[in-house]
């Protein structure tokens, strides 16, 4: 009965040694844990500018007033009887 008993606990320290101590132990599941947590972060922003860009392809599909804007803010057009005003701002003397 004592061996037993003496088996049994060498058995569970052998065990419990694994668990805080080996590669794939309670550390590695920590560790793990985190880059999980990353990646979810890394996803979520992700999933927020895809949103963003389909919005941006839905409006570009389906109206002008996204397309003009477009061409006036990356191409730098104007409308046909439109003036286009520059205003260039001088740099100040302190610089």
């Amino acid at each position: 009965m004592k061996a037993a008993m003496i088996l049994l606990v060498v058995l569970l320290l052998l065990l419990q040694y694994r668990l805080w101590f080996s590669h794939d132990g309670l550390p590695a599941v920590l560790h793990l844990k985190g880059d999980v947590e990353i990646q979810r972060q890394d996803n979520e922003m992700l999933q927020e500018r895809n949103q963003v860009l389909t919005a941006e392809v839905h409006d570009l599909k389906s109206g002008l007033d996204a397309v003009e804007e477009r061409a006036r803010s990356e191409l730098g057009m104007i409308k046909e009887g439109e003036t286009f005003f520059q205003i260039i701002e001088e740099e100040s003397a302190n610089e």
